[in-house]
């Protein structure tokens, strides 16, 4: 079973022990698939989901008042990778980091995608070349042609002054 990041315990809600988390997924209505989550190395069975805005309210076996939620606080929630239904064309920010960035047109190496923000309106990957320094490029259809997964590759186009310094 390998797990994935998923989000962050930011506060307790209520007295039963239900935790706030700052969920990392782009839907998270995700958490509604989990049947267990691992914290600190160690899994718990979800019991419900809500979701309060844009958090989730996650009530836990074992966390049952505040105090025990309140242990939480500030941790890390990691989910089993099969428990994601991701859209084709949608990938894990680790599965991107360290993918080879190749220059769709010229076949030529940039370097390596070592860095993923998300933005709001696309994310941006970090591009480190060879020489060290550090180029971005939005995560759009325009400039991201494609994503070999198998051969650990992504093939952009370099938009005019996209790279102009």
């Amino acid at each position: 079973m390998e797990l994935i990041e998923t989000g962050k315990i930011v506060n307790t809600h209520g007295v039963k022990g239900e935790l706030k988390v700052v969920p990392w997924a782009d839907d998270p209505t995700v958490f509604q698939n989990f049947k267990t989550v691992t914290i600190d190395n160690t899994p718990y069975s979800v019991r419900s989901v809500r979701f309060q805005g844009q958090n989730v309210l996650l009530k836990l076996d074992g966390i049952n008042d505040m105090t025990a939620a309140e242990g939480l606080k500030n941790k890390i929630i990691f989910a089993n990778r099969d428990d994601f239904d991701l859209p084709d064309g949608t990938y894990f920010i680790q599965d991107l980091i360290g993918l080879t960035v190749v220059e769709d047109e010229t076949d030529k190496e940039l370097g390596r995608i070592t860095e993923v923000f998300s933005t709001g309106s696309n994310d941006v990957y970090e591009i480190t070349g060879t020489d060290n320094v550090k180029r971005y490029i939005p995560a759009i259809k325009d400039c991201v042609k494609a994503t070999d997964m198998d051969a650990k590759q992504m093939r952009i186009h370099v938009m005019e002054g996209l790279f102009d310094e």
